[in-house]
Formats: C-alpha cells, sequence, structure tokens
C-alpha cells in the first residue's frame, strides 16, 4: 500500500531554494521529478532507503534530517568544497568534524543554508545493515572431483596438476574422492570433461592444460573451442568446471604461471572448484548457510 515518504520544508526564498537545491546536487543524490507551479516549485532528491524513525529515551544530538552514506569521508570533503565555493573559507565553520556516535558510527553536521541542517553518518562496521553475501567455503571434505589434465606441454601441465592436488588435499579432500583423466592435448580436455560431468559421480571438474602461441592461427582455434565447450558442459550439466588452462605467448609465461613466480594456476583453479560446490550446496532449498 505505502510507496514512499516525502519531508516538505519550505525554504522561504528563492535564493535559499537554488542554494539548496545546488547543495545536495553537488553530493551525489539523484534528482526527482521535483514540480513547478504558478505560486511555487519544488525541486525533490532520491535516496535508495528512506526510514521514518521514532526514538524513545536519550535523542542523539543531530539534525533532524538523517542521510545515511557509504563513503562518509568523501561526502565530508565534498560538503566542504561546496561551501567553500559558495561563500568562501568562513563558510566552512557551518560544517561540523566527523565524530564518533555511541551507536557505533560516524557522524558530521552540515548547514548549507542558515537554518537547514542536516546530519550525514555511515557505520563503522562496513557490513552493518547490509546483507550478508552467501560464499562458498574453501573446505573440501566430503567433496568428489575430477582434475582432466592435458599431457601436451607436460613440463606446465604436470606442475600445474602437483598445484591442484596440493590444494584439494590441504582443503580436506580425501584422495580417493580425487579422479586424475589424462588426455592428448587441450583439445581433448572438453569432451572428457563432459563425459565426466554427464557421469554425475563427481562434485566439480578442475579443466588443466597449456597452449603456446607459436606462428600460426592454430593457437586461436584450440582455444576458442576449450573455452566454449568447458562453459557449455558446464552450463549444462550444472557441475561446476574450474578453467585451469594456460593461454601464454612463450613456454617462460606458462612456467611462471604454473608455480616459478606468478603462483601456481592448477592451485587456483582446484580453491575455484572447492568454493563453486560449496557455494551450489548452500544455493539449494534447505541447504547450509
Amino acid at each position: 500500500m505505502i510507496k514512499g515518504i516525502s519531508f516538505l520544508r519550505s525554504a522561504g526564498s528563492r535564493a535559499a531554494y537554488d542554494r539548496l537545491a545546488s547543495f545536495f546536487s553537488a553530493l551525489g543524490f539523484a534528482p526527482g521529478k521535483g514540480w513547478s507551479e504558478e505560486n511555487s516549485q519544488g525541486a525533490s532528491f532520491l535516496a535508495p532507503l528512506g526510514n521514518l524513525e521514532f526514538v524513545d529515551g536519550q535523542f542523539p544530538s543531530t539534525a533532524d534530517v538523517l542521510v545515511e552514506v557509504i563513503a562518509l569521508d568523501a561526502v565530508h570533503q565534498a560538503a566542504a568544497t561546496w561551501l567553500r565555493a559558495q561563500d568562501g573559507e568562513p563558510a566552512v565553520a557551518r560544517l561540523s568534524a566527523i565524530t564518533e556516535t555511541p551507536w557505533k558510527s560516524r557522524l558530521f553536521t552540515v548547514e548549507p543554508e542558515p537554518g537547514f541542517a542536516f546530519s550525514f553518518w555511515a557505520w563503522t562496521d562496513p557490513v552493518k545493515g547490509k546483507p550478508v553475501a552467501v560464499e562458498g567455503d574453501l573446505c573440501a571434505t566430503g567433496m568428489k572431483f575430477a582434475v582432466v589434465v592435458a599431457r601436451w606441454n607436460a613440463v606446465v601441465t604436470e606442475r600445474l596438476l602437483e598445484g591442484a592436488l596440493d590444494a584439494l588435499l590441504r582443503s580436506g579432500a580425501k584422495r580417493t574422492d580425487i579422479d586424475v583423466i589424462r588426455v592428448p592435448g587441450a583439445w581433448e580436455v572438453p569432451a572428457a570433461a563432459r563425459t565426466v560431468a554427464n557421469a554425475g559421480r563427481v562434485d566439480a571438474i578442475i579443466a588443466l592444460g597449456c597452449l603456446l602461441r607459436g606462428e600460426t592461427a592454430h593457437y586461436e582455434a584450440i582455444y576458442n573451442e576449450v573455452a566454449r565447450g568447458l562453459g557449455q558442459s558446464q552450463q549444462e550439466t550444472g557441475i561446476p568446471h574450474s578453467f585451469g588452462v594456460l593461454t601464454c605467448e612463450t613456454l617462460e609465461q606458462a612456467l611462471n604461471r604454473a608455480g616459478i613466480k606468478a603462483g601456481n594456476k592448477g592451485f587456483e583453479a582446484a580453491t575455484a572448484a572447492i568454493e563453486m560446490v560449496s557455494l551450489s550446496r548452500k544455493l539449494q532449498p534447505g541447504g547450509p548457510r
């Protein structure tokens, strides 16, 4: 039934009206429709959330209008900049310093026009008042995985495999719950992954391979089909597929990404697979949160 709430207050003069409209525009408020008639006009500003609150007990020392923000320091700086631009440095006296409140937040009050005070505030806890995200955990206990690894460029892919197994075992997976499936090259990875996914015996598939550019277009053709095949298999079977197929210009780059300098992409692919299995379970009706 209720659509919204508006607070109306007369600006008192056209000059005050223009100043208040300018101030709220400078602080980033989304403009509403407003109105303009023969005897009056109104400027409205919109916020994603509005609250009508009643206080029983000690009333906080704030202005009547409180505006919650997510970047209080930036808003404070914007208010100071606006005041200096409008009335010079003395006007900044109408802007209080940011202070801590008893209700675990930070707050400042500004008076852009005499008689019109507004308080801006933000929670000191960055997740206060925000929905808690549903995320996967990095615990592989009780999960089953298939690691599909290409033999081509084995000097790289074997390092990727070692990284993936390390991540799975460190996270609680049992060796008996990990199937390692070797294929000739990256081209064959999607077909093997799809076969395993269709069988439905694993919770996630980790695809590992290595493609080096060389001097022909062969590289692009294979990479596009590998990516397309794995993505299609994941979407159609509902089994998470993590992408650990390296696409590099040189062998040196590939080795760096296989544990020498830039971390091990096999390890990262395995942790992504664990997280996605955990997340998938949480998103099921009645799943753990």
